[in-house]
């Protein structure tokens, strides 16, 4: 199976990297499944029905958020009638959360996809539940190569350590664990010993002229002076498209490859080579 993830969509531009690049890419790799993590799609925060609507027909099979899921309040009534959209599944069960945190898709041919959002708790302002003990329940009720031909989990997080650890932790359990949230692409693309495909941050989809997607002006002031400053708001150059490009064994849906795409912007492009 081919796989792509798509990171976090910050504002205009990363909207307009996604529906630019995305249904050529789409066609150009045959790509099966393309999940894009789009909570900050809406002006930096959060995400629309309509924006969401936009990245379905783009070619987008599913949609994770974040800590930014409801900064847009209708997403919290758009996510209980749209099962392709998740947020985190660790959200503790007392908070009663909108939604849900994983899915089995079931693709036009009969296989079967499966997406978990989990979301760290290691510097994020959000305390929620244990990210690896609902990792294990998630994990257990769709065991790859059983009851779904490949599994992908979303790690919303900000400490490169849990990133890691969580992709560790679900190596031989999911096609790929790729982190989200921190905006900037890293290089340590891998398929782990037991054969998940890991990246620690796939970077934004958005405007890289920035500090993580917002005008650099606003923030250069706030770390200069320690005054709060104007309200963030997204940087409006030309956006990159930032994400993974993996390949699955159809027979055990664990990794055989995985590589960068890159497109637009000021990153340097980086599109896989395919048959």
């Amino acid at each position: 199976m081919r796989l792509a993830y798509f990171g976090d969509v910050v504002g205009k531009p990363g909207r307009a990297a996604v529906l630019d690049h995305v249904p050529d890419l789409r066609r150009r790799l045959s790509l099966d499944f393309v999940v894009v993590n789009a909570e900050n799609a809406a002006g930096g925060f959060g995400l629309t029905e309509a924006i969401a609507g936009d990245f379905f027909n783009a070619g987008a099979d599913c949609l994770t958020l974040g800590d930014h899921a409801w900064d847009q309040r209708e997403a919290m009534t758009y996510i209980e009638r749209e099962p392709r959209l998740l947020r985190p599944l660790n959200y503790p069960q007392a908070a009663n959360a909108p939604g849900k945190g994983a899915h089995v898709f079931v693709l036009p041919d009969g296989r079967r996809v499966g997406v978990v959002q989990l979301q760290g708790t290691v510097f994020m302002k959000q305390q929620l539940e244990n990210a690896f003990q609902h990792a294990d329940l998630a994990l257990d009720s769709m065991p790859l190569g059983m009851a779904v031909d490949a599994l992908i989990v979303d790690m919303h997080c900000e400490a490169t350590s849990e990133k890691m650890a969580m992709g560790h932790y679900c190596d031989g359990r999911a096609s790929l664990v790729v982190g989200s949230h921190t905006h900037v692409p890293t290089a340590d693309l891998m398929i782990l010993e037991n054969g998940t495909a890991y990246q620690t941050d796939a970077g934004m989809c958005g405007d890289y002229d920035s500090v993580i997607g917002m005008k650099k002006e606003n923030s250069i002031t706030r770390f200069a002076t320690q005054l709060p400053g104007e309200r963030y708001a997204p940087a409006l150059g030309e956006g990159t498209l930032c994400g993974v490009y993996v390949e699955t064994d159809d027979r055990t849906g664990l990794a055989t490859r995985i590589e960068p795409v890159r497109l637009g912007g000021r990153l340097s492009a980086c599109v896989p080579e395919v048959d």
